[in-house]
């Protein structure tokens, strides 16, 4: 909402075709909006936080929660922190599943998943020490 009204027009504005005037991250919380507001039974999210900073994509995730509750949710992520809390995690390798379970479990598996995991959040643990 505080972005819609920030804008020129506010809820009137136009934002060209495909959102050709907005940035990437601008784009991804606005069709994560429109996913709200239509309140679907079946949810399917690519990517959705990809062009996000981290501090967006932590307050896009805390207004999904809800929605994913009571619902088939289906998240498609290369940023793991995006399915931490996931009931089912599918991991793939060249387009064939190679592990399945939740966040602990595929931790505790020490495979892909957990050298992924430990290699996405080494890096930006050193990122954060810059």
């Amino acid at each position: 909402h505080d972005f819609i009204v920030s804008l020129p027009e506010g809820y009137e504005s136009i934002v060209g075709e495909r959102g050709y005037r907005l940035s990437g991250g601008e784009k991804q919380r606005l069709a994560i909006a429109r996913v709200i507001l239509k309140d679907p039974r079946i949810l399917v999210l690519d990517e959705a936080t990809s062009h996000l900073d981290s501090q967006s994509e932590a307050l896009i995730q805390a207004a999904l929660a809800p929605l994913f509750a009571g619902r088939t949710s289906l998240v498609i992520a290369h940023r793991l922190s995006t399915i931490l809390a996931a009931d089912k995690i599918l991991v793939l390798d060249q387009g064939q599943v190679v592990e399945e379970g939740n966040h602990a479990t595929l931790l505790a598996q020490g495979g892909l998943y957990a050298h992924l995991y430990e290699t996405q959040f080494m890096a930006t643990a050193e990122m954060a020490e810059i």
